[in-house]
């Protein structure tokens, strides 16, 4: 194989997860949005769930012949076109440092920028959402500054509160509730990302962005 090929592989008998060649970035999660917009098609899937760079299919049965949706899976990889998504845009206020941004510091060491310049680029971008994941509401956002990367926590912090802003080397997200986070935490916000009573349960779906807008910088 390839470096520039996708990488299928089996996940027992009842799924698959394709994997894309390359770098992370929004030309290729819009061809996976587009690759799952076929594969949910098929007969034999299930369900499609994109990721981030890759795509998981799930089937109800075992295929009869899975080598051949395999193949089939790689050829319409390579026929797949972006696919533009053009979903809504949720302004967040984030209150940066303080109590909700216990590793403020940590970042300010590992950049050597102040709590104003981070704020100041974290919040400068739209993020679009890649996927949804990790836990129900998550959002994988994509376009962070390279400026305020700072790698994972070496001890994970076993409990943290949604609504934290982190961190996590090149990527930044929102903990849609509370759990444990190797992340760094550098604010909070008041959003609510998942109820199960909604349709869908997930507040934000890939296509979406989100803009995060300064609150307020706590020392």
């Amino acid at each position: 194989m390839n470096a520039g090929d996708p990488h299928v592989s089996r996940l027992g008998t009842s799924a698959l997860l394709f994997e894309a060649p390359g770098e992370t970035d929004l030309p290729t999660q819009r061809r996976i949005w587009s690759l799952a917009r076929e594969a949910e098609t098929w007969p034999e899937v299930r369900e499609a769930v994109p990721g981030v760079n890759n795509l998981l299919l799930s089937f109800g049965k075992p295929p009869d012949r899975i080598t051949a949706l395999e193949t089939r899976l790689v050829a319409a990889w390579r026929e797949a076109a972006p696919l533009p998504l053009d979903g809504r845009v949720f302004e967040l206020p984030v209150v940066y440092g303080g109590a909700g941004g216990p590793h403020m510091a940590d970042v300010v060491e590992h950049t050597k920028l102040s709590p104003d310049e981070i704020a100041a680029i974290h919040s400068a971008p739209v993020y679009p959402v890649y996927a949804v994941g990790s836990h129900p509401g998550y959002c994988y956002l994509g376009g962070m500054d390279t400026r305020i990367a700072t790698p994972r926590r070496k001890v994970p912090v076993l409990r943290l509160p949604g609504g934290s802003v982190s961190i996590g080397g090149a990527q930044t997200g929102v903990s849609a509730s509370d759990g444990p986070s190797g992340w760094n935490t550098i604010g909070s916000t008041c959003m609510r990302f998942f109820d199960a009573t909604r349709d869908p349960p997930a507040l934000l779906q890939p296509g979406d962005s989100i803009v995060f807008k300064i609150a307020g910088v706590l020392r």
